[in-house]
């Protein structure tokens, strides 16, 4: 890839980041003048008399945790009288008011069962006059964990931690949308699905959300803590059985989903549930305001610069095949932009795993666009791509996504190295590393899902 192309690639991306850091983000929204506590949002605009409270307590999950939490000490300072947030492994930060743990993503551990039980113990602590302030961002799900225990028809039955392993790895390797896994999940435990808000009541609560699902349902968003569940046992049961995964999940999950959609089990909380009255949920970040900053870089840097979506979801090929088919219309006949131009993508795809290979969402949907430009080499001539995940960890790998040109594909040529062999056995990691073509970013400690750029030069 050219160089220059790469290095716009990679600044654009970057803006992106930068502009949803989770610790900048929280101190340009959140302010306090003497004792009066200020949000201010793109949609909430509340002030809030901290002395009318009698503590004030900071609880949290998520791949964001970290600075969010660090954000709301610099604020707040003595004001908080102690706070636990959970963060992903490895994303530590030194505190001193608020207790950082650690636990595994994206499956839970015993950690996160651990931090679950912490959560809720502190949750339960709390009385009318405390105000709790709840940092949530992408990754809480598996963070934190408490896997439901219930009685039907008059025995216990309860789920292990090794049940909810195997749930949540089953969902992720058969495609299903993130919205849908935690349609699941919330019904598996005994913290999702607003059932943390039920623990939480009667105390004042606000959740700070960092939005890392497509369309921003806050309900979805770490499976929704605070928020009322839509989705029902029913919902979940038909989940699973739509995708045809049923036989691969452990048979106490599918007895409580079951029993559940028979209504032998209580639901979640739903909306208008009192739990709620006390709750406010406020989202501080998300993936388009990500795209606006990638589009001011853009614009910067000469490119005729559009966002064509923040909603890209199915499976990553297809959103592959999509997306060239986009880029090949703006080299072919320059539309819907003149050349130079950038086309910024946002979202968050699936992958149904077929091979035992190692990648990511991103890496597999550049893979694929690598192989769209096999198919069509003067469609796609002098186009460039990235392809990458703003948390910087796409899939179970080191690396935050990879690049894709038609440079590239003759340098995996040059070395008998062919994108759909990869793509066949899930192994996007492996061929973009021979080649030194993905992107390593490190944590970047934000999480609002995915970001896909795509250059396509003037004709020279």
């Amino acid at each position: 890839m050219n160089a220059t192309m790469q290095d716009h690639l990679s600044r654009i991306f970057q803006a992106a980041v930068d502009r949803v850091d989770p610790y900048a983000m929280i101190r340009s929204q959140v302010s306090l003048d003497g004792s009066e506590l200020s949000i201010d949002t793109e949609t909430v605009h509340e002030n809030i008399d901290l002395d009318t409270f009698d503590e004030i307590v900071i609880l949290g999950a998520g791949k964001a945790g970290a600075p969010m939490a660090r954000a709301l000490e610099d604020i707040l300072g003595d004001r908080i009288a102690r706070g636990t947030v959970v963060v992903k492994a490895g994303h530590l930060d030194t505190l001193t008011k608020i207790e950082l743990l650690e636990a595994s993503h994206p499956i839970p551990d015993h950690r996160s069962v651990a931090a679950g039980k912490r959560i809720l113990d502190e949750a339960e602590r709390g009385a009318e006059g405390t105000l709790f302030l709840i940092v949530v961002s992408g990754g809480g799900s598996a963070l934190l964990e408490s896997p439901r225990q219930c009685s039907i028809d008059g025995k216990p039955v309860g789920i292990t931690l090794e049940d909810m392993q195997r749930a949540t790895s089953v969902l992720l390797a058969n495609g299903v949308a993130i919205h849908e896994i935690n349609a699941v999940r919330k019904h598996l435990s005994g913290i999702k699905g607003g059932q943390l808000a039920k623990a939480l009541f009667p105390a004042h609560s606000i959740s700070l959300i960092l939005s890392d699902v497509v369309g921003d349902q806050l309900d979805a968003i770490a499976s929704g803590l605070t928020v009322p569940d839509p989705t029902t046992y029913a919902t979940a049961l038909g989940i699973v059985e739509s995708y045809g995964i049923a036989r691969e999940l452990p048979k106490p999950v599918m007895r409580i989903l079951t029993a559940g959609a028979e209504g032998l089990l209580e639901e979640t909380p739903k909306p208008g549930d009192p739990v709620f009255k006390p709750v406010q949920n406020v989202l501080v970040g998300t993936n388009y305001q990500a795209l606006l900053a990638a589009e001011n870089t853009a614009e910067s840097l000469g490119y005729n610069t559009a966002i064509i979506t923040s909603q890209l979801v199915g499976e990553a090929r297809n959103a592959a095949n999509f997306i060239s088919a986009v880029a090949g219309e703006v080299r072919r006949h320059e539309t819907p932009l003149r050349t130079p131009a950038c086309l910024l993508f946002g979202g968050e795809t699936t992958v149904t795993l077929r091979g035992d290979g190692l990648g990511g969402r991103n890496q597999e949907m550049a893979l694929a666009i690598l192989e769209e430009m096999a198919t069509a080499p003067e469609t796609l001539r002098d186009v460039s791509v990235l392809c990458a995940s703003t948390d910087g960890t796409d899939g179970p790998t080191d690396a935050a996504g990879a690049f894709a040109s038609p440079d590239i594909l003759q340098q995996a040529n040059a070395k008998a190295l062919h994108p759909r062999e990869y793509l066949h056995r899930n192994d996007s990691y492996r061929f973009f590393d021979s080649l030194g073509q993905l992107l390593k970013t490190g944590p970047t400690n934000t999480n609002v899902c995915d970001i896909q750029i795509v250059l396509v030069p003037a004709e020279s």
